[in-house]
């Protein structure tokens, strides 16, 4: 589209010229602010000796939308499974949580059963009890995904040799390769 301007011409018999827009202040380009412009016989004399003025009035600039590109708002996939991926992590903490008290519980219990010399084979029921207890949470975990199976059997790895181990050392189990070793 072609440019629009406008000239005035103005006799020379003018002695002042004020020049004032009423459009939006940014509709003149290169200028922050558009301010009345007043001419008057001392400043510009040669201008008006000659008779006439010329003035240009273009259009405003096209002005342009910007998209919100640089937004922080989420998509709203984004957000739901951000508000899932919360979900998961406080009920996998909680889960977690409840296998460290299992698995604390059971080696207090074993660790009290090892320091105390009269104790007897039945005493052993409440603490396998309580390994069952535990291996229920820990399998539970692996299963819908908490635990990676391999940490899973780690840990129930660990209360099963701590068992055998107070076992060995109140004398209720014999291992197979040591029996026979002495035979």
């Amino acid at each position: 589209m072609a440019s629009l301007s406008s000239c005035f011409a103005l006799p020379s018999q003018f002695r002042s010229l004020s020049l004032s827009s009423h459009s939006h202040p940014s509709s003149v380009t290169g200028l922050a602010a558009f301010k009345p412009l007043g001419f008057s016989t001392s400043i510009s004399h040669t201008v008006f000796s000659r008779g006439y003025v010329s003035v240009q009035n273009k259009p405003p600039p096209r002005l342009s939308v910007v998209c919100d590109a640089a937004t922080n708002r989420k998509a709203d996939s984004a957000a739901k499974r951000a508000r899932q991926a919360e979900k998961r992590r406080v009920f996998n903490k909680s889960r977690k949580s409840e296998i460290k008290t299992r698995m604390k519980k059971v080696l207090e219990a074993l660790d009290g059963l090892k320091k105390n010399p009269e104790a007897q084979a039945e005493e052993i029921i409440p603490v396998e009890k309580l390994i069952a207890e535990a291996y229920s949470v820990i399998d539970k975990a692996v299963k819908v995904g908490t635990l990676h199976r391999n940490t899973g059997a780690r840990r129930k790895s660990r209360l099963a040799r701590r068992k055998k181990a107070v076992e060995i050392h109140l004398g209720w189990y014999v291992p197979t390769a040591a029996a026979s070793a002495s035979a």
